[in-house]
């Protein structure tokens, strides 16, 4: 008996997701249809123009745009960006340094600094229970 693999399939926003591009920028017939498995491992592997072209320009998702500004998706937010950005956008809000942006880095960086503490402390407890 022989066994027969289903093709594992996503739908277009799970696959923009995981490539890490914002999906309405996407090419029509990548949004219309389901992206099988090896789709997106042929795309990440050796990605066509315009998933490069996106990857560079964007527009990009929140989560990209987060990162690329050092700020939380949640910071973004409050900050009143609720749209994609290209890259230059991203850039331009980098040279301006509004106020909330700086606040947002700066909360983000102690949210960073928390988590090594807290990662510290447990790292510290679980070598003294070892040793108990």
């Amino acid at each position: 008996m022989t066994e027969h693999q289903s093709t594992q399939t996503m739908k277009p926003a799970t696959a923009a997701k995981k490539l890490g591009v914002y999906l309405d920028a996407t090419p029509a017939d990548f949004r219309e249809g389901a992206v099988t498995r090896a789709e997106l491992n042929a795309l990440q592997a050796d990605p066509p123009q315009w998933l490069r072209d996106l990857r560079r320009d964007g527009p990009h998702p929140r989560p990209v745009v987060a990162a690329k500004l050092g700020v939380s998706i949640a910071g973004l937010r409050r900050g009143g960006v609720t749209e994609a950005l290209t890259t230059e956008q991203i850039e331009a809000l980098k040279e301006e340094r509004p106020e909330w942006l700086e606040r947002e880095r700066a909360v983000q960086a102690d949210v960073r600094k928390e988590a090594v503490r807290v990662k510290k402390l447990h790292a510290e407890r679980t070598a003294e229970a070892a040793e108990d």
